[in-house]
């Protein structure tokens, strides 16, 4: 994956660049792992704008991914490398030995014709293979992780992301996870062999406000622009500094306020916070 840039024949172009799409292999050809899906555009089920400057942007269809990874015993063959217009990594076509065919995140180094398969244990540990932690050997680089036996994957499931599993402990095994926090999770939990592919996503520079707009962001505008009634950080004399520390519209600080509920059921489970800076 590499990143292409474009000449410059505007201003925006000169500094836009994008993501070189030599390694997509095919479009949708499944039809029914593609759903229609309404935008929210940010609003809730009363019409009401919940999260701002939003809006629906490009039309697109959501591909059924499975991030259960439950089809035990069944080897399965990559067919195609595809675009995902609802995330940031490129999903991989599995064509299944008893005709089943299912989607899976594309795992770094992945490629059309590569064999996968997922059981509980005694696999080989090979990228796009998925296990239980507790039959994967420590150290192993992992995505796609589930913190409920069962539910899928939800831990390290974007472009470039991954963990690594450090050690076990009980029925629970320590994994630390992209963030650089360190948890328990328990060892009857899926995982994938590997790290998501498409890691060069972040290095993108979008270069111009159309293609924010295609995304579904829309423009946003600066609370020291605004009279004192519409922000805290509005009003003044010229141009100011806001008066105050970054807050919301709300009042709300914006920068390194803790929002996490001490009482959280999983926070017993951390090991180790994250650090301060870590995307």
């Amino acid at each position: 994956m590499a990143i292409k840039t474009y000449k410059p024949y505007t201003p925006s172009r000169r500094f836009m660049s994008g993501l070189d799409s030599s390694d997509i292999t095919a479009k949708p050809s499944v039809s029914k792992l593609l759903v229609r899906v309404k935008a929210s555009a940010g609003r809730n089920n009363n019409g009401r704008i919940t999260s701002r400057h939003r809006e629906a942007g490009a039309k697109k269809l959501y591909r059924i991914i499975d991030f259960k990874r439950n089809k035990f015993g069944v080897e399965g063959r990559v067919a195609t490398v595809e675009y995902d217009p609802y995330r940031n990594c490129r999903i991989a076509l599995v064509n299944y030995t008893d005709g089943d065919k299912r989607y899976i995140l594309q795992a770094d180094g992945m490629k059309v014709g590569d064999k996968v398969q997922a059981a509980e244990s005694g696999l080989d540990i090979v990228t796009g293979n998925a296990m239980k932690l507790k039959s994967i050997p420590v150290g192993t680089i992992i995505h796609n992780i589930e913190m409920k036996p069962g539910k899928g994957g939800q831990i390290a499931r974007s472009a470039g992301g991954y963990a690594q599993l450090m050690g076990r402990e009980g029925k629970y095994t320590i994994v630390r996870l992209p963030s650089s926090e360190v948890r328990y999770i328990l060892s009857e939990c899926m995982a994938t062999i590997g790290m998501v592919g498409n890691a060069d996503f972040f290095n993108r520079t979008i270069g111009k406000a159309g293609r924010a707009r295609h995304m579904g962001i829309r423009p946003q505008t600066r609370g020291s622009a605004m009279n004192p009634i519409d922000h805290p950080h509005g009003g003044g004399e010229g141009k100011s500094n806001g008066h105050r520390p970054p807050v919301s519209p709300w009042g709300q600080q914006c920068k390194g306020l803790k929002t996490r509920k001490k009482s959280k059921p999983s926070s017993k489970y951390i090991i180790t916070r994250r650090k301060k800076g870590v995307r």
